[in-house]
């Protein structure tokens, strides 16, 4: 099942649903989204169907709330331009001379405009720019951006200003969730770990693609960045043990 069908099926496992014929781990999600609500309550549901964070939107009475959903693995969580990502490392303090090492890296043809004639993979390039790469990290894993982080590129997005409540991992039949609020937390624990790209606490910057087999179809890819959360199930499992582990 491809990611859209799954939010479908989200859509009707839940819309014109009482809360009391919902499934025991649906039924569980929505007592977090809507505290005390009661079981003779009918639910709407409907897919989200702006570019925003919030896949699918749930209302009981009069409330709405938003859930992004997620499945399998290597999952994107975001995409943008490279003009305006470079805009953001700019708003949050990096230096010109930080800027041009993580565009070399992104383009990965020895320049910082995407001009040069000879282009590598990604391994080739997290070798040449290992010690480039670990003072861009330095940079970019600080705590005074992670809010700023987790909104532009999790919870809120670069337009919109509604926020998800929650994030979704599976099918309606078995997925695993958290809370807006536990994003930002695993996010702070993540912004110490190694890793060899950039990256943001879990999230791992890279283009969109480099197409370094030159093939004109993926051209404008190489302008664009993406944000992947590789460790998406690793994480919520650390955040569901510790929220057991505090109960």
């Amino acid at each position: 099942m491809d990611g859209i069908n799954n939010e479908f099926s989200f859509v009707m496992a839940i819309n014109r649903k009482k809360v009391k014929e919902l499934n025991p781990l649906i039924r569980d999600l929505i007592d977090y989204l809507f505290p005390n609500i009661d079981e003779e309550v009918t639910l709407k549901a409907w897919k989200n169907h702006y570019n925003q964070k919030t896949d699918v939107l749930i209302k009981a009475n009069n409330t709405i709330k938003r859930i992004s959903i997620k499945m399998g693995s290597r999952n994107s969580v975001h995409e943008e331009s490279l003009e305006s990502f470079i805009d953001f490392l700019f708003k949050i303090g990096l230096s010109e001379k930080v800027v041009n090492e993580y565009l070399l890296f992104h383009f990965g043809d020895g320049t910082t405009d995407g001009n040069g004639k000879e282009r590598y993979d990604s391994k080739y390039l997290r070798a040449k720019y290992s010690n480039e790469i670990k003072g861009i990290n330095k940079c970019l894993n600080r705590e005074d951006i992670i809010n700023n982080v987790c909104d532009r590129f999790i919870i809120k997005g670069l337009i919109f200003n509604d926020c998800i409540n929650a994030i979704v991992y599976g099918t309606p039949e078995d997925f695993l969730w958290i809370k807006k609020e536990e994003i930002y937390k695993i996010m702070f624990k993540r912004i110490h770990d190694f890793c060899s790209s950039p990256h943001f606490g879990f999230l791992v910057i890279q283009p969109l693609n480099r197409c370094i087999n030159y093939n004109k179809k993926y051209e404008f890819a190489r302008y664009k960045v993406q944000l992947k959360w590789y460790s998406l199930f690793d994480d919520i499992m650390f955040i569901l043990n510790d929220r057991v582990s505090s109960n």
